[in-house]
């Protein structure tokens, strides 16, 4: 195909695809698929070669969120039967990021529900990353706490901190649809604070949740320009209890177009495979790995992801290999430079200003409504919270 060859030369040359290319991928057929797989591909192992960096989340506090969300289990009213806690004690959670790094994970993601942190949550994190690093040589900690006030950032970094995640999860036009108690623009906001205080940015999306195409295309224009490093690819969960429980729209297919779309038009980013993978991408999770160069390990947040042992499985059988501490997860050209927006070609600033912001676009797939598979969904019982072993 014309296209996906001018996506790999594109990709090749970090060169921001045009929203009608990326529209295209999306809009491929089932019977173009591995080409689209195999073209992205090439662009994955151009920057990141055949490693696969493993990530570990552990969540710090869980549930009572004050925010509606409505894709999240842990939201304002949400009836979703999750663990609910509060804060855990650094000691336990560098025992529940241990067992994370023991199964090969390089990152520990800190996260913990809530608006945004306090000052005194900032401190308590702050333990807790310390606690995690002295006991953990070369692992990296990200801090995923919710919209940062001023300085924050700074304290986070001050503290250890290597990374912050904060999601855009949809495009600004659809946003209000999903969210009424903060804005697109203060996620935004988070995301270039984090920037600007040296940590490595961490933004992506949801995809599932109704969005059309080009709400897709939107989004992920929306985290080219703010150039984060790694850019997570979240498929909804439709937890029961949630407003979105109904909203079943993805299919194996889907799932590896998007991340495809994702992989152009951030070529040389870390493209990770986040919440949902195992719902939605099911016995295609290994052809995702062509495409993606990082996952998470084991369980998320609140629902129970693959065993980490059959995740380490799934890695070794495609042919791919754990990337270790010792090796720079970014190409030379990102890991020298904090963000590389001045770099030609790196950033689309001079050509995503148009981010449409319309609900019009094709939604590609599967002709009739995929499956509700429920029987994927399970809640979390185990680790972080519990007295149980966490699953890594």
């Amino acid at each position: 195909m014309d296209l996906l060859n001018t996506l790999v030369d594109k990709g090749l040359r970090r060169e921001l695809p045009s929203r009608e290319e990326a529209l295209a991928v999306l809009a491929t057929t089932d019977d173009e698929l591995l080409d689209v797989v195999a073209a992205a591909g090439k662009v994955r192992r151009q920057w990141f070669g055949r490693r696969v960096k493993l990530n570990y989340l552990v969540n710090l506090k869980s549930g009572l969120c004050p925010e509606d969300c409505s894709y999240c289990s842990q939201r304002l009213g949400s009836k979703a039967e999750i663990l609910k806690y509060t804060w855990l004690k650094p000691d336990d959670a560098s025992k529940a990021a241990a067992a994370g790094v023991a199964g090969g994970a390089k990152r520990v993601c800190l996260v913990a529900s809530g608006r945004g942190p306090t000052d005194k949550d900032v401190d308590r994190v702050a333990q807790t990353i310390d606690a995690i690093k002295s006991q953990n040589e070369g692992v990296e900690v990200c801090a995923c706490l919710g919209l940062l006030s001023d300085g924050q950032a700074e304290r986070l970094r001050g503290a250890g901190a290597d990374a912050y995640n904060h999601n855009l999860n949809t495009s600004e036009a659809t946003y209000g649809d999903i969210t009424t108690t903060h804005t697109y623009a203060d996620r935004v906001d988070t995301v270039q604070k984090a920037h600007a205080a040296g940590l490595s940015a961490c933004s992506g999306l949801i995809a599932g949740m109704g969005e059309s195409d080009s709400d897709l295309v939107d989004v992920v224009f929306g985290l080219r320009e703010l150039d984060p490093d790694s850019v997570p690819v979240n498929f909804l969960i439709p937890f029961e209890g949630t407003p979105l429980a109904k909203e079943w729209n993805l299919t194996p297919q889907r799932c590896l177009r998007i991340l495809a779309m994702v992989r152009f038009v951030c070529p040389d980013v870390e493209v990770r495979i986040a919440g949902g993978r195992e719902v939605h991408l099911r016995s295609m999770q290994p052809l995702a790995l062509h495409i993606a160069n990082s996952i998470f390990l084991g369980d998320y947040l609140t629902s129970e992801g693959q065993a980490g042992r059959a995740d380490l499985d799934m890695i070794a059988d495609a042919g791919f290999e754990v990337e270790g501490t010792d090796q720079v997860t970014l190409p030379e050209h990102r890991s020298d430079a904090a963000g590389c927006a001045s770099e030609s070609g790196s950033a689309c600033g001079s050509e995503s200003g148009s981010v449409c912001g319309s609900h019009s676009g094709s939604t590609s797939g599967s002709p009739e409504a995929p499956e509700a598979r429920t029987d994927l969904v399970a809640v979390r019982r185990r680790g972080a919270g519990t007295d149980l072993a966490p699953n890594a």
